[in-house]
């Protein structure tokens, strides 16, 4: 059952951005994208490079560590050297509250 995870009155990235925000402990990467809005967990599989700090092009965001390249929308690796996704989140607004689906 996934755990719905509540913050309050988060500042929201502007189109073609991120930001990164704290959620059960753990640092996540939020992008918006043509409107939408994504959710990895903020550091890259590679060795942990800050994702949220990465340059983000379309749908696609580089690790500013090594280059490793993910897609926002399900964190797969477009490029590595990262071999494994970074983890995705289910992510949406109500209001001025950031909601974020755990598992």
């Amino acid at each position: 059952m996934a755990e719905t995870v509540r913050i309050e009155h988060a500042t929201l990235p502007a189109e073609g951005h991120a930001v990164r925000v704290m959620a059960n402990g753990t640092p996540i990467a939020i992008f918006r994208v043509g409107g939408a809005l994504h959710a990895l967990d903020a550091r890259c599989t590679h060795v942990g490079g800050p994702l949220d700090r990465g340059s983000l092009a379309g749908t696609e965001v580089t690790c500013p560590w090594h280059g490793s390249v993910f897609d926002v929308r399900d964190g797969k690796v477009v490029r590595g050297p990262a071999m494994r996704p970074a983890t995705g989140y289910r992510v949406r607004t109500e209001g001025d509250v950031l909601l974020i689906d755990f598992g």
